[in-house]
């Protein structure tokens, strides 16, 4: 089967040692040849969408596990949600239950049976708007758990606040607790091709989050074409982005196999370039286990086990959870929960 991506994407030459290159995979923005240089052979990418829907198509007919095995890749599953609420309704009794349901996402009952119940299962972080950081950081630290707070920020979902709006939003979600930053890029920056525009954004969203781990999402739905999504890929992870997501969820056109391979190429082939490590985030109409499982099975063929953990993997959903619920309680009991007999919290 042909690559994917073709040859132009492949690390050889003058970009295996980059000039210019910070320790930890970034770009320095003070060696603006570099920088262009690198934004040239980006131009030069063209992505094969034949390859791109044929390995796409055997990722999705791929066979799942069964009994033990589904179980404990199901669990896996758990400890990389996002559990996210974006609702306008949103409210501080809600941002609680979604705490408590991330610090406990499996009931204590069905772990036991599966002798799990001192492991530590829990999602890998929750997600909320800015307004609701200081909600859930206080709800965890009530609860005594150092889970990760995630914010989404820079105008979520459209990205077309003005540039200081979308930097003050990422200060005040790190200063209210957030550890993780959500951003979005500006979509007409990649659509018109002004990539060096969009890695100096981007560039000016990691500075302003210091410390917290920033999640580049692409909105792929809106970038019309998989070269489009390959280059916002490689541009947002030289700016330094710790993972890259798919999707706001708010788009017609979410997270699709398809496009996962698109993205986790340019990941695999930046970590070829520099040796760092970016993550993956698919986010927006991953509802069912199976599709959970499926995703995995991707991560792993695609990026190796490596990439198998929190740090590196995570899944945004809201509704995920309950149907990886289910699915365990079938595996302990031999019988599917009512969704009612699951609840939030």
């Amino acid at each position: 089967m042909s690559e994917p991506v073709s040859s132009a994407s492949t690390c050889r030459s003058s970009t295996v040692c980059l000039p210019g290159l910070l320790s930890d995979g970034r770009f320095n923005s003070l060696v603006l040849i570099d920088i262009v240089s690198y934004l040239g052979w980006i131009s030069k990418v063209r992505v094969n969408t034949h390859a791109v829907l044929k390995r796409a198509q055997t990722i999705q007919g791929h066979k799942t596990p069964k009994k033990q095995w589904q179980a404990a890749w199901l669990l896996k599953a758990v400890t990389c949600i996002d559990l996210t609420t974006l609702a306008g309704d949103d409210t501080p009794s809600n941002v609680h239950r979604l705490c408590l349901k991330a610090i406990q996402p499996v009931p204590y009952h069905l772990l036991n049976k599966m002798d799990m119940h001192d492991q530590g299962v829990t999602t890998a972080a929750v997600c909320v708007y800015p307004s609701r950081v200081a909600d859930a950081v206080k709800s965890l630290k009530a609860a005594n758990s150092s889970l990760a707070v995630a914010s989404v920020a820079t105008g979520f979902p459209a990205g077309q606040t003005p540039l200081e709006t979308r930097l003050q939003e990422v200060r005040l979600a790190v200063a209210d607790g957030a550890t993780e930053i959500d951003i979005v890029i500006n979509r007409t920056l990649a659509l018109t091709g002004q990539w060096e525009a969009m890695y100096e954004e981007v560039r000016q969203f990691r500075e302003a989050c210091g410390d917290a781990h920033m999640k580049t999402i692409l909105a792929v739905g809106e970038l019309g074409t998989f070269t489009n999504v390959y280059k916002a890929s490689l541009v947002a992870m030289m700016a330094g982005s710790d993972f890259i997501k798919t999707s706001t969820g708010k788009e017609s056109v979410n997270a699709t196999y398809p496009v996962a391979i698109v993205m986790v190429r340019a990941i695999r082939d930046y970590f070829l370039c520099t040796g760092h490590k970016v993550g993956f985030k698919p986010a927006g109409g991953i509802r069912t286990a199976h599709e959970s499982l499926l995703w995995l099975t991707l991560i792993k063929e695609e990026l190796g086990n490596d990439w198998l953990c929190p740090l590196l993997f995570r899944l945004g959903a809201s509704s995920l959870l309950a149907d990886i619920e289910r699915q365990i309680y079938h595996h302990v009991t031999g019988q599917y929960a009512a969704y009612h007999e699951l609840p939030m919290a």
